[in-house]
């Protein structure tokens, strides 16, 4: 049997067999229901346990005291024996004092969903912020978990004989610790994020357009920003791959730049605490001038995928940005349908294979399509000798005409917001001052 406290020695984690339990409310359906349990085997494999065996779990309503009814429990307890399961996941939140039901009466280290995510984004982290935050995560989903650890709360830690009360529990004392570990990390990580808001106040300031990456996990961004970019950034097929946002420069068709921010993958009921704690990683997306939204056109189920997707941005406040929807492994889809329900409702669409390495010139072409449609084309008159500034149009927007004169350089382009104020000298005609 497994031991029943909250803390895992890495090593136990990676050799350990789990029992998977999806439980299948009344709002699910079989389909659905058995996607959720291939989501949950990824999750547990990227997390480094192997599945000893799976199970859905009907439950009309839930039992306060282990979620399903004693009878599913004792099922699901014979079932581990018998596959020589070390410990038993959920797919689904388990309240703290369910989960010190379940280790105490069966004598299994019981984990749900959340503790998967947790570690795996522990695990993974390789930035000082992303440590920080999702150190932050897994203390504040551990605080109201701490008896787990701490079942025999008779000890105690008093002043000398005779002089002093009973003193805390260790209990407390661990209560009082984690508090004062959550409020440096807490402490550390505004500092990181304070950093964060500079780079990203300095990224604004240049004259050029921004675009987000972002889809479920797995679906392939870090691919395609690699592909796009060279950039030399982690590309596993497991969920979860990258958490770190990276940023790079793309150069489309007619020689416009962008910028373009990978972003950590989502997934269905990602734990608050983890969407609050990656809240500045993820307003990367809020500051973007354009989404380019991944999805897997081969997933299973797609359609939940995108649906999943689309709340996290809209929690964002980021639905009323141009999106392009990037419908990635097109060499694996086979059955259409819901992949046409999905694209229909997105006026820019493109089918790609990262893979195949098909659809990149259409996903530029996009980009600069989206550009045009966000950006009004704006003429400027230039000082013959202003060169500079035709180089900074020609580098940042859209070119649509462009002539020579003897009073100077008449340009016809697209540009973002920020560089359109800047040259607002430049929109007068040339019989002004500006160009005598």
């Amino acid at each position: 049997m497994a031991k029943t406290s909250f803390q895992y020695d890495a090593s136990e984690v990676r050799e350990s067999r789990a029992l998977l339990v999806t439980v299948k409310t009344p709002d699910i359906d079989d389909r659905h229901a058995e996607y959720r349990q291939e989501e949950l085997q990824s999750l547990v494999g990227t997390m480094g346990l192997a599945t000893a065996d799976s199970i859905i779990v009907p439950l009309r309503e839930p039992n306060s005291t282990y979620l399903v009814g004693t009878g599913k429990r004792e099922e699901i307890t014979a079932l581990a024996a018998e596959a020589d399961a070390d410990c038993i996941i959920f797919d689904h939140d388990l309240s703290p004092s369910q989960q010190r039901n379940w280790e105490r009466d069966t004598q299994y280290a019981v984990i749900d969903r959340q503790e998967v995510i947790l570690q795996i984004f522990a695990d993974r982290a390789s930035t000082r912020e992303a440590v920080l935050q999702a150190a932050l995560a897994r203390q504040e989903y551990s605080l109201p978990r701490l008896t787990r650890a701490w079942t025999h709360l008779s000890r105690q830690r008093g002043g000398a004989k005779g002089t002093r009360g009973e003193g805390e529990t260790q209990l407390e004392i661990d209560r009082r610790l984690a508090m004062k570990k959550i409020a440096h990390l807490k402490a550390e990580l505004k500092k990181v994020q304070a950093h964060r808001t500079t780079q990203r106040k300095q990224r604004r300031s240049l004259p050029v357009p921004a675009g987000s990456i972002v889809g479920y996990t797995n679906a392939g961004k870090s691919s395609l920003l690699h592909a796009l970019t060279g950039a030399d950034i982690l590309i596993e097929d497991k969920l979860f791959a990258t958490l770190d946002p990276t940023t790079r420069r793309i150069e489309l068709p007619g020689g416009a730049e962008v910028l373009l921010s990978d972003t950590v993958g989502f997934v269905q009921n990602l734990p608050h605490d983890l969407v609050d704690a990656f809240r500045s990683t993820l307003e990367e997306t809020r500051y973007a001038d354009f989404i380019l939204h991944v999805v897997d056109a081969s997933h299973s189920d797609v359609m939940t995928s995108y649906q999943t997707t689309m709340e996290v941005l809209d929690s964002l406040g980021c639905l009323d940005k141009p999106m392009i929807l990037v419908c990635n492994k097109m060499d694996l889809v086979g059955d259409r349908f819901n992949l046409f329900r999905i694209q229909e409702k997105h006026e820019f669409t493109v089918n790609l294979s990262v893979k195949d390495g098909t659809g990149f010139d259409e996903l530029l072409e996009a980009v600069s399509r989206i550009i045009n449609s966000t950006y009004p084309a704006v003429t400027y008159w230039l000082p013959p000798d202003r060169y500079d500034l035709l180089a900074l149009i020609k580098r940042s927007g859209m070119i649509e005409k462009e002539s020579y004169n003897e009073s100077g350089i008449e340009v016809c382009a697209r540009l973002p917001e920020r560089l359109i104020k800047s040259l607002h000298a430049y929109t007068q005609s040339p019989s002004s001052p500006i160009l005598q």
